[in-house]
């Protein structure tokens, strides 16, 4: 149903028919969240029929998504959906998604600019914002986001609060972190052991999985442990040091790097005498994403840092390739002083931006409002009785007509509420026994997140991807023995005077005006 299409009569009988229900959708969709605020400001959505029509438009990316057959970014029901409840007029743009960034440089280049821009990249947000290009949005959020103040925390405002104004409405990350320790319990059980809880009796079952024949074929062919290239798939180790690569956490009133302190030092020699014991995957150094999750399908290892989603992937796999195997979760390692830890995300997955030649702020924020709110769960789940249905209690997904309809996540993702519930819905409708939920909560519990809130400095957008390239290289080395524990001493000097005390200063003027 497209409303520019609507003849005057027909678009009285729409109005009277709003006037007289709550928000519904024209595909069945229910909105499924109260969306009045505390403070007694009706929501955009709510009283949609009696705000000003307005007319905005929209850049979005579209993340190259399919369209069904007639429909596309401006002629579709989930975009109809938001246009009836909202009361506006929306004009969706998606540039190509290769090349996302550039073309936003283009956009803010020409003379005619769009109402709300969505970008992922922090940088790109601050440096228009201080080239003033941006208008602040605290009044319109104010007026008509109740949601939005609701459903995002206080944490992610910090994020882009510049000069005590709110420059950017975020999208939350739905995940509060990825990796978490999966095991082969039947393993475990042939060689007579118990799940591993301290970092001494994870490495003690490594040994055995690398040493004592776990899978009984009487060859040598199993890993006691996997990683990835530039030693990736190690959080829940490094973890138990309390600390993990990047972040910015608190020591002494000033914030410093985790990947510079001797925790990390610690974390790498522990990782080190795996390998020099010969327990590792000897090709980790080299193992991208593909062949890392075909070890884990053909057998070849049994103890992994799984990403969350991994039941769905190299694990479903290896159990269909081999009945007999069992996987399950394991506490996270507890280090020496009993500490656990694994990455956390950042809370900001994207930021919705308003150029400062915007005429409608306040149109903007009504329709994000309503995505984020009353709109969130049939914009994130789909149509219910058509994407989904309830059956005896619990969310049934048509994969099919959720694969059909999968563009809706373009509008949905861009600016996702925090801990939505409807997100705990939607993994579960893929499947109770990959036990998605029950990873992210575990996950949840130990998450170590990064205490730099901020924009990326300038520092950070000099520096950072030498110094990413840099320690990735000292601590491949450090870790397959062709430099010496000692070395993590000439990295942590190297990344000092190649930038590292420079961002570290930017960040502690951050950490000043905001803790």
């Amino acid at each position: 149903m497209n409303m520019k299409r609507w003849k005057p009569v027909m678009a009285f009988l729409l109005i009277a028919v709003l006037l007289a229900t709550t928000a519904c959708s024209s595909g069945g969709g229910n909105s499924g969240n109260a969306s009045s605020g505390g403070d007694g400001v009706p929501s955009a959505s709510s009283e949609g029929d009696k705000l000003e029509k307005k007319s905005i438009k929209v850049v979005y990316n579209g993340g190259g998504r399919k369209f069904p057959d007639g429909m596309d970014e401006n002629n579709n029901p989930y975009l109809d959906y938001i246009k009836e409840n909202t009361n506006l007029d929306i004009a969706m743009q998606y540039p190509p998604a290769d090349g996302y960034q550039d073309a936003l440089n283009v956009i803010m280049a020409s003379g005619n600019l769009p109402d709300l821009i969505y970008t992922y990249d922090a940088s790109w947000f601050e440096n228009y914002v201080k080239q003033g290009a941006l208008q602040p949005l605290d009044e319109w959020i104010d007026k008509y986001g109740p949601d939005l103040k609701k459903n995002i925390p206080e944490e992610a405002w910090k994020t882009v609060t510049i000069d005590g104004k709110i420059y950017a409405i975020p999208s939350m990350n739905a995940e509060p972190g990825n990796e978490l320790m999966y095991v082969r319990k039947d393993w475990l059980d042939r060689l007579g052991m118990q799940p591993p809880k301290t970092l001494e009796e994870y490495r003690e079952v490594i040994r055995a999985f690398a040493q004592d024949d776990p899978d009984g074929n009487g060859k040598n062919d199993t890993y006691g442990y996997i990683m990835a290239e530039n030693v990736a798939r190690i959080a829940p180790v490094i973890g138990a040091f309390g600390v993990q690569r990047g972040m910015w956490t608190e020591r002494d009133g000033q914030l410093v790097n985790s990947s510079i302190l001797p925790e990390m030092k610690e974390a790498l020699a522990f990782l080190a005498g795996l390998q020099k014991d010969k327990l590792l995957d000897p090709e980790w150094m080299l193992n991208k994403e593909a062949n890392f999750s075909e070890k884990i399908a053909s057998g070849k290892a049994g103890l992994f840092s799984a990403f969350w989603y991994d039941t769905r992937g190299p694990i479903l796999t290896s159990t269909t390739n081999d009945p007999e195997a069992e996987w399950i979760p394991l506490e996270f390692p507890a280090g020496p002083e009993g500490k656990q830890g694994t990455m956390g995300y950042g809370y900001i997955a994207g930021y919705n931006v308003v150029p400062v030649t915007s005429k409608n702020p306040d149109a903007v924020v009504r329709m994000l409002n309503f995505i984020n709110g009353e709109g969130y769960r049939t914009l994130l789940l789909g149509f219910e009785n058509e994407v989904w249905t309830m059956e005896d209690g619990k969310m049934v997904t048509n994969f099919e007509k959720h694969n059909e309809h999968i563009y809706r996540q373009t509008l949905g993702e861009s600016v996702r509420p925090y801990n939505a519930p409807e997100e705990r819905d939607r993994r579960d409708s893929l499947g109770l026994e990959f036990n998605l939920n029950d990873n992210i909560d575990r996950i949840g519990e130990v998450a170590i997140r990064d205490a730099f809130l901020g924009v990326p400095t300038p520092a950070m957008g000099k520096y950072t991807a030498d110094l990413k390239k840099m320690e990735n290289e000292y601590f491949t080395k450090i870790v397959v023995g062709q430099l010496p524990i000692d070395a993590f001493d000439e990295f942590v000097s190297e990344w000092k005077k190649r930038g590292g005390d420079e961002i570290t200063a930017e960040v502690n003027a951050w950490y000043a005006e905001n803790k």
